[in-house]
């Protein structure tokens, strides 16, 4: 028969539940000197820290604050090279126009597998020391069935969230022929793709695929059993929001540029809104108005887009005070979308949240409260992280 190993964290100044019926019943269900057990790889118990059962170990955790792991649920780390040049000249007020995502689709397609999987945990580990324990990744810098296919067979080895991405743009060796691209990516390179992936994604921008070539890429995915994701509204106002919620889509990604039928559709439907504060703050572009799509009735999750031309950040930390300061979020529902609404996006039950059958995934913080996270701004304030029970950090 095995058997697991508890510990109890004890002492807990705040901690976050993600769960309204406990504690204080707002949705961040805080509870105050708390204590949370761990069995094995899942959370055992929540509550009172004078109230928590014996355990085979226990942690103080001296009056610090505890809140779920985050959870990315958009990102773009299966690549190779760098675009300094390209951040530094946009930041100068310089125009560059030196292949933008061409350029990393060069460099990917000439590094190796190990270069790549290296680069996969050097930020997977990165982003871990900075308290995210979900990380979904996309491919989309490969644009051939060869390196599409790479790239997720790559990702696969570091997460279950892979998401395939081969319509990100258009592959400069169909520069004249989008329409066989299309065919491509929704034939031979979707075969050679399927197995690795659990997602599809599209970019739907003016630039990239309008709503019919978007449609068929998702349908085509879905029909292989990948669920849609979709990049939507970021440069522009456009179809992708409509089109992600038709389609069910788990969520729509950027939603920058919305109208009031996008709201009324996200507010109707279970698409998430994914927000993407790096890429504004990286590309100096507007913010999305979260205060509007919240008001809408719409779930919202924050991610980082982490990718090495639009937000080369891997800071769930920074992201949330990038929202609190600059997208109208309060603290809690900054913290609520950066947990439970990437959860939500990745249509998990097992993280985001910190209630008995839930993966324990948790992070201490090195503050009292989780409103540290916008209150001091670019300060390390990860004490330790919990990744499916085993202290990680």
């Amino acid at each position: 028969m095995t058997t697991t190993t508890t510990t109890a964290i004890t002492h807990i100044a705040n901690l976050v539940t993600n769960d309204p019926s406990l504690g204080d019943g707002t949705p961040l269900g805080l509870i105050q000197d708390a204590a949370v057990v761990i069995d094995g790889d899942r959370i055992a118990w929540t509550g009172e820290s004078s109230k928590a059962p014996a355990t085979d170990n226990a942690v103080d955790a001296g009056g610090r604050a505890v809140i779920p792991g985050f959870v990315d649920s958009h990102s773009h780390l299966v690549f190779a090279g760098d675009r300094t040049a390209e951040f530094n000249a946009r930041m100068s007020g310089r125009p560059y126009s030196a292949g933008g995502i061409r350029t990393t689709v060069a460099a990917t397609r000439a590094a190796s597998d190990e270069e790549l999987s290296a680069n996969v945990a050097r930020y997977l580990a990165e982003a871990l020391r900075q308290g995210t324990t979900t990380f979904e990744t996309k491919s989309g810098y490969g644009l051939s069935v060869e390196d599409e296919a790479r790239a997720l067979r790559i990702a696969a080895t570091h997460t279950d969230e892979v998401t395939f991405l081969g319509a990100h743009i258009v592959s400069p060796d169909y520069a004249d022929d989008p329409a066989g691209y299309v065919d491509l990516v929704t034939g031979p390179m979707l075969d050679a793709c399927a197995p690795y992936a659990r997602w599809i994604d599209v970019f739907c921008e003016r630039g990239a695929f309008d709503e019919d070539q978007a449609r068929t890429i998702l349908t085509a995915g879905a029909a292989r059993g990948l669920h849609p994701r979709v990049h939507a509204n970021q440069l522009g106002h456009g179809p992708g929001v409509r089109l992600a919620v038709e389609l069910d889509a788990a969520s729509a990604d950027h939603c920058t540029h919305l109208d009031d039928a996008d709201l009324d559709a996200l507010g109707q439907g279970r698409t998430v809104a994914t927000l993407l504060p790096g890429a504004e703050f990286s590309t100096r572009a507007q913010w999305p108005d979260a205060r509007r799509i919240l008001g809408a009735g719409a779930t919202v999750a924050l991610s980082t887009d982490c990718n090495p031309g639009s937000s080369f950040t891997s800071s769930m930390p920074f992201c949330i005070a990038l929202a609190v300061r600059d997208m109208g979020m309060t603290p809690d529902e900054a913290l609520w979308s950066a947990t439970a609404g990437g959860a939500a996006a990745l249509r998990r039950t097992d993280v985001g949240r910190l209630t008995p059958g839930a993966r324990a995934d948790l992070v201490m913080l090195d503050a009292p409260s989780h409103v540290h996270l916008a209150y001091r701004p670019g300060v390390p304030l990860v004490r330790a992280v919990w990744r499916a029970g085993e202290r990680a950090l």
